[in-house]
């Protein structure tokens, strides 16, 4: 990944909340869903939203910010230091560096758990022996148990559809380093849920296995459908004469639209309900009623209208 600080267009000192500001701004004006004649927009958002998630973890910001990891969450180590960093006149002085500084640069790649001292004899780890009190068995730096140390976890968030999480199957996941994965989903996914990607983490600083991917299940907000639970909600347009003599109306589901018989006088105040029609088929599809008239004035239906008005008035708000 590229500078997260690049990437969303801040600088270093930017706020939580300006954070989330300039990436909220972004998200939206590359959203797959407003760019879908651009083939390059998933990568884009993907982009834009790793690089706030980045930044959003405040130990990995302040981490990257003193220079212990890079973009993608891997650790940095520093080279040996030379020439003009070196201590004259210390050990290994001829070589352009001390022995000293070889260690305490090879132990700061661990977090300085250690602190050892090569000329302090077998009261400390001989980093070229490997013997001392940090050796096997020690508590110290072990030089063969560091070699598995394992690489950082990505946390990454999959936003899928309704009709993605109800069919089932994969779906497609940018990761930050750049490469897409198909995900397989659960059976019955539900928002919220986390998915373990073995062995698709940061890789390990030494030969260690590699870290996991933890994805976490996010559905995206429907254009139609209102989500409860497992049922879902939909309006559903019908003319006044649908509403008053009935009829067959097409409504639609997740898995394709189907066919409702609507009963005569159909009450606009209550829901039909379609069993089963609801997400992975345990939820229902609740279809509320609604009535559009003519957007040009009918002066039939106008004349009709206050006929009725005048000659067969009803109460409807009592």
């Amino acid at each position: 990944m590229r500078d997260p600080y690049t990437v969303l267009g801040v600088q270093k000192s930017v706020s939580e909340k300006d954070l989330k500001s300039a990436y909220r701004k972004l998200a939206k004006a590359h959203h797959p869903d407003q760019n879908q004649d651009d083939p390059k927009a998933h990568a884009k958002f993907a982009e834009i939203s790793s690089a706030y998630d980045f930044l959003s973890d405040a130990s990995k910001r302040s981490a990257y910010d003193r220079g212990e990891i890079d973009p993608d969450g891997n650790p940095r180590f520093g080279g040996f230091r030379g020439g003009a960093g070196a201590r004259p006149g210390g050990p290994g002085a001829g070589a352009g560096f001390s022995a000293e500084d070889i260690l305490k640069e090879f132990m700061s790649g661990f977090g300085g758990q250690q602190r050892a001292n090569p000329r302090a004899g077998s009261a400390g780890w001989d980093p070229f022996t490997g013997s001392g009190a940090g050796g096997a068995g020690g508590a110290g730096f072990n030089p063969g148990r560091s070699q598995n140390l394992r690489g950082e976890d990505f946390n990454l968030t999959a936003t899928i559809t309704l009709e993605e999480a109800h069919a089932g199957g994969s779906v497609p996941l940018r990761m930050p380093t750049g490469k897409t994965l198909n995900v397989k989903l659960p059976e019955k996914v539900e928002e919220g849920q986390q998915i373990r990607l073995k062995g698709q983490g940061v890789a390990s600083p030494l030969s260690g296995e590699a870290g996991d991917a933890i994805v976490t299940v996010k559905f995206e907000r429907h254009k139609q459908f209102r989500r409860d639970g497992a049922d879902l909600r939909v309006d559903l347009p019908i003319t006044l004469y649908e509403a008053v003599l009935g009829g067959k109306v097409r409504v639609p589901t997740l898995e394709g639209s189907v066919e409702l018989n609507l009963p005569p006088s159909a009450n606009t105040t209550k829901a039909l309900r379609l069993k089963g029609k609801g997400l992975h088929g345990t939820g229902d599809l609740f279809v509320t009623l609604r009535v559009v008239l003519p957007e040009a004035g009918e002066p039939d239906l106008e004349s009709l209208m206050r006929f009725w008005r005048d000659q067969k008035p009803y109460r409807v708000r009592e």
